[in-house]
């Protein structure tokens, strides 16, 4: 279940990033936004959600910043013009997937 967890995650880093690529002009803006997003996600995602995180926080804290990786992800890939049943589907999966390998964890 863990591993489905930071499956997850990662498509969900990877899209925030395929959205700074390619939602602003290249080259200048869009290269700096897609690189920075990518660096300020995988940041967020070892302070708080990696298997051995650097900030140690409640499980309420540890589910909002998942669900806020998974909100933005969820958001890219609306903005990229994915058709919104994947996405909805993608959010709610990552959701449940969330909460079930939280739980398995206590």
């Amino acid at each position: 279940m863990v591993l489905v967890r930071g499956l997850f995650q990662l498509v969900a880093i990877v899209a925030i990033t395929v959205w700074g690529f390619i939602s602003w002009p290249l080259p200048f803006p869009g290269i700096l936004t897609g690189l920075g997003l990518l660096a300020l996600s995988v940041l967020l995602w070892a302070l708080f959600l990696s298997p051995r995180p650097v900030l140690h926080v409640d499980h309420f804290a540890e589910a909002l910043f998942e669900l806020l990786l998974l909100a933005a992800a969820v958001g890219a890939l609306l903005s990229l013009g994915i058709f919104w049943l994947w996405p909805a589907l993608y959010g709610v999966a990552g959701a449940v997937i969330g909460y079930l390998a939280s739980r398995r964890g206590r």
